[in-house]
C-alpha cells in the first residue's frame, strides 16, 4: 500500500491538472520520501470566469489564482487549450515582478506538446485536447506557500445557424485535479442583435435573468467540485412571437436503421407584462394540526403572502383554507386589486392550525371556482402536509375530481406524511407539477421560486403536431406543459428517416386560440449535439420508472431500463441494482462486468435493492406511498423525467439518488487511479460511448455486445500506444479516461495497462 501511495504522488506530481480549464505543469518536482508525502500538487483557491457575448463577438475573461502548498520552490508550464476560433487578447501573470511572455501554439505544436507530457508524466488526461491550439508560459518561481495570480482574455466569433448559437468554454480539464475546485463561477452577459427565445446550458444548472427581449444574464456558481465536462450555452434569437429551434443528433458509425435524437426548444422569449395572458387561480392551504409543527404554518404564510403580493393586474383569484372543513374567502374569483388582495393577506395572516385533512373538500371547493365560460387559465397551487382524513379518501376518487376540467394543479407536499401518488398524480392528470419540501427545507423559498415561474402564462393548452416524411417517436413528456414568460418547453424524441418536418403548435392565448408553425430539419448524420441522448434516455428511465411506481413492474419495463442504463451509463439506485441483477442473470463473465466493486460491496447493494423494492412495492400498497422513502422516490423520479442537463459525474449524487460507497467495502480502501466519490460517477459517456469504472481501469461498455473479440495488450504511454491513436483518431477522447482502459475498436478488445 505504501509504494501504491508513494506511486500516486508521483503521477500527480508531473502533470498537475488544477484549474477548470488552464492547468500547470510542474517541471522536476521533489521526489517523495517512502511513507511520506514531501510533494502537494497545486491548488486552487478560486477560478473565475466572466464572458460578455455582444452580437456574434464572445470575450472571455479568466482569472485564477493558484497555491503551492508545499515547502519547496516549484517551477512549471502553464497551458490552456483554447477553444476553436479563439485569439489571446491579454495574458497577464506577475512573477518576480516581471510580466512573462506567452507563447501560442498552433494545433500540432500542441499535440506534440501534450503527447510529450502523456510520455513523461504518465497522464492522458490531455489526450482530450488534440487538435486544439493551445496558450503556453513558463511560470518560475512558484514560490514555498505562495500564490500565483493569471488573467487570460480571449475572443472568438460565434457561429449562428437558423437563429441558434452556441457557445462553449473548456471547462473540462479539472476532472482529473488532484483536489476538488475550491470556488469556481462562470457569468455570461448576453446581448444580441435580434428578440433572445431560448436560452439553454445542456451541461450544467444555469440561473437565467432576462433583461428585456434582448439581454441576460446567466450565472453558474460552485464550491468543491470537479468539473468533468466543458461549460455549454445555447441560445436562440427569432423576430417570431413563438420560436422553434431543433437540435438533432444521429452517431454516423450506428447502423443505417439506427434511430437519430433530437431536441426541440420552444420559447417566446421575454414579453411585455402586458402581452401575458390574465390567470385565474386559487390558493389552498392547508391548515390542519399538523401544520403547527417545525414552524410549517408562519413560514407557509409568508410565502402565500409572496405570491398574494406578485399577481398580476390582470389576474383574477380566490383562497381557500382547509382543515376538518374547507373555507373560501370570496364567494367568486375576483380581481387583483389592491383591496382585494389586502383582505386576503388578512385572511391569511388569522390561519390557525387545528384538526384533520379533508383533501376532498378543498379540492371540490377550489375547482368548483372555475369560469367556464372563459378560456383564462385556471391554477390551483395545492399546499398539504398531510394525508387525507376527513370525507373521501380514495385516491382513485380524488384523483378523479380533476379530470377533464381544464386546470392545472400545482401541488406542494410538506414533509413526509403526504401521499406522493395522489399529489403526483393530481399534477400529472391536469399538467401541472408536484413537488415536495423536505421537514429541513425552507418553504418559503421553494414556493416562492416556483411562484415566480408560473406568474406569468403565455400559451396553455398545448398540442404538437409533425408532419412530413420524418417519423417522430417516444416524446418527453407526453404531455406538453403550458409556457411562461422567458421560459423554454424542452421536447425530446426520437426520429427515424431525414428530412424537413413541418411542426403545428397549437394552444391558446389571451382568451383565444392560436397555432405556430415552423419548418425544422432533421439531418441523416449530425454528430454535433451529442449530449442530447443521454437527456432523452434520463428522461425516458424516468418515466419507466415511475411506470413501475405507479402501476406496477413488468419483464419488459424491467428489460428496456436496463439496456438504457447500461448503453447511456445511468446509473442510480434503482438502475444499479436492475444492472446488477442482469448480468448475473446472463452469466456474463466477472471481468466484463460493468459494476464489479459495487457488486462486491455488500452494503450499498443492498441499499440499491431495498431502494428499487421499495418504489415497485408502492404500486401494490397505499400504506407505502407515503414517508421518507416514497418522498425521495417522487422527487427522484420527478427530477429525471423533468431533467434539462444529463447525469454529471461533476455533480454527485442528491439524498434521493446516492449510491455512496460503504466504508468498509472495497473501493473505498483500493484508493486507485482517479477514484470516484460516488458509484453513481463511475459511469462516463464519452463521444457517444460508456465506460464504467472498476477500481483502476475504465470498461468499455460495448465489451458485452460479444464474446469472441480477439485481445490485444498494449503497454501506455508506448510507441504502440501512440500508432494506435494515430490509427484511430476518435479514441483519444476515450484514451483520455485513464491510464488502464479496456478498449473496443473494430473486432479487438485493446487493453491498455
Amino acid at each position: 500500500m505504501r509504494q501504491l501511495f508513494c506511486f500516486l504522488a508521483v503521477l500527480f506530481a508531473f502533470c498537475t491538472l488544477c484549474s477548470a480549464d488552464g492547468f500547470i505543469v510542474i517541471h522536476d518536482p521533489p521526489q517523495p520520501i517512502p511513507g511520506h508525502f514531501s510533494f502537494a500538487p497545486l491548488e486552487v483557491t478560486y477560478h473565475k470566469v466572466s464572458i460578455t457575448i455582444d452580437g456574434p463577438i464572445a470575450t472571455t475573461r479568466v482569472d485564477q489564482e493558484f497555491y503551492n502548498p508545499n515547502a519547496a520552490q516549484l517551477e512549471g508550464t502553464y497551458l490552456f487549450p483554447l477553444p476553436a476560433g479563439g485569439a489571446i487578447d491579454r495574458f497577464a501573470m506577475d512573477v518576480a515582478g516581471k510580466m512573462t511572455e506567452a507563447e501560442l501554439l498552433d494545433a500540432d505544436r500542441a499535440k506534440a506538446l501534450y503527447e510529450n507530457i502523456v510520455r513523461q508524466a504518465k497522464d492522458p488526461a490531455l489526450l482530450e485536447y488534440v487538435g486544439r491550439d493551445a496558450f503556453k508560459a513558463r511560470i518560475f518561481p512558484i514560490e514555498p506557500h505562495g500564490k500565483k495570480k493569471i488573467v487570460i482574455q480571449y475572443t472568438q466569433t460565434l457561429k449562428t445557424d437558423s437563429g441558434l448559437c452556441e457557445y462553449v468554454y473548456p471547462l473540462s480539464t479539472e476532472k482529473f485535479s488532484a483536489r476538488p475546485l475550491r470556488e469556481l463561477s462562470v457569468k455570461v452577459q448576453l446581448k444580441t442583435d435580434r428578440a433572445l427565445k431560448s436560452i439553454y446550458s445542456p451541461s450544467h444548472p444555469v440561473r437565467i435573468e432576462r433583461q428585456g427581449e434582448r439581454a441576460a444574464s446567466i450565472e453558474y456558481e460552485a464550491k468543491d467540485v470537479r468539473p468533468d465536462v466543458d461549460f455549454k450555452l445555447i441560445y436562440t434569437q427569432a423576430p417570431d412571437a413563438m420560436a422553434m429551434h431543433l437540435l438533432s443528433y444521429r452517431d454516423p458509425a450506428a447502423a443505417a436503421d439506427a434511430p437519430g435524437y433530437f431536441l426541440l426548444m420552444v420559447s417566446p422569449g421575454r414579453l411585455e407584462k402586458k402581452a401575458v395572458s390574465g390567470r385565474d387561480i386559487c390558493f389552498v392551504i392547508d391548515t390542519s394540526g399538523s401544520m403547527n409543527e417545525n414552524g410549517k404554518m408562519p413560514q407557509a404564510q409568508r410565502a402565500l403572502r409572496y405570491c398574494l403580493a406578485n399577481l398580476n393586474a390582470n389576474d383574477r383569484f380566490q383562497v381557500v383554507r382547509f382543515s376538518s372543513e374547507a373555507e373560501n374567502l370570496f364567494d367568486k374569483l375576483v380581481d387583483a386589486d389592491k383591496p382585494q388582495v389586502q383582505r386576503a393577506v388578512d385572511f391569511v395572516e388569522h390561519f390557525k392550525p387545528s384538526g384533520g385533512t379533508a383533501i376532498d373538500e378543498a379540492l371540490t371547493k377550489a375547482l368548483s371556482f372555475k369560469d367556464k365560460s372563459s378560456q383564462r387559465p385556471f391554477m390551483v397551487l395545492f399546499l398539504t402536509d398531510g394525508l387525507p382524513t376527513v370525507g373521501e379518501t380514495s385516491e382513485e376518487a380524488l384523483v378523479k375530481l380533476a379530470e377533464d376540467r381544464g386546470t392545472r394543479l400545482f401541488c406542494f407536499g410538506i414533509g413526509n406524511d403526504v401521499n406522493t401518488h395522489l399529489l403526483d398524480r393530481l399534477a400529472e392528470q391536469t399538467r401541472g407539477v408536484s413537488q415536495y419540501v423536505l421537514p429541513k427545507e425552507d418553504i418559503e423559498v421553494k414556493i416562492s421560486a416556483f411562484y415566480d415561474k408560473i406568474q406569468q402564462p403565455v400559451l396553455t393548452n398545448l398540442s404538437l403536431d409533425m408532419q412530413g416524411d420524418v417519423r417522430i417517436s417516444e416524446l418527453y413528456p407526453h404531455r406538453l406543459p403550458d409556457i411562461f414568460n422567458g421560459d423554454t418547453l424542452m421536447v425530446l424524441g426520437r426520429y427515424q428517416g431525414q428530412g424537413t418536418v413541418t411542426a403545428a403548435l397549437d394552444g391558446v392565448s389571451d382568451g383565444g386560440k392560436q397555432r405556430y408553425s415552423q419548418a425544422l430539419h432533421f439531418a441523416k448524420a449530425d454528430e454535433h449535439a451529442e449530449f442530447i441522448p443521454r437527456l432523452w434516455a434520463t428522461r425516458r428511465i424516468g418515466w419507466l420508472l415511475d411506470e413501475i411506481r405507479q402501476h406496477g413492474e413488468s419483464a419488459e419495463l424491467k428489460n428496456e431500463i436496463t439496456r438504457l442504463a447500461r448503453q447511456f451509463g445511468i446509473v442510480t439506485p434503482y438502475t444499479a441494482f436492475l444492472i446488477l441483477e442482469d448480468e448475473q442473470k446472463r452469466e456474463v463473465p466477472v471481468q466484463w462486468r460493468n459494476m464489479r466493486e459495487l457488486e462486491q460491496d455488500r452494503q450499498v447493494r443492498t441499499q440499491s435493492s431495498a431502494a428499487f423494492e421499495s418504489m415497485k412495492d408502492e404500486a401494490a400498497s397505499e400504506t407505502s406511498r407515503s414517508g421518507g422513502q416514497a418522498v425521495a422516490n417522487a422527487q427522484a423520479l420527478g427530477q429525471m423525467r423533468a431533467s434539462q442537463q444529463a447525469p454529471s459525474a461533476a455533480a454527485p449524487s442528491t439524498q434521493n439518488g446516492a449510491l455512496d460507497k460503504s466504508p468498509a467495502g472495497p473501493a473505498s480502501a483500493a484508493g486507485g487511479y482517479r477514484q470516484n466519490d460516488n458509484y453513481a460517477q463511475q459511469a462516463r459517456q464519452v463521444a457517444n460511448r460508456t465506460f464504467f469504472q472498476n477500481g483502476q481501469v475504465w470498461t468499455d461498455g460495448q465489451i458485452q455486445t460479444r464474446a469472441d473479440w480477439a485481445i490485444k495488450q498494449v503497454t501506455f504511454a508506448s510507441d504502440e500506444y501512440f500508432a494506435l491513436l494515430k490509427k484511430y483518431p476518435q479514441a483519444a477522447a476515450w484514451l483520455a479516461l485513464g491510464n488502464q482502459v479496456d478498449l473496443v475498436l473494430g473486432d479487438t478488445l485493446y487493453q491498455v495497462r
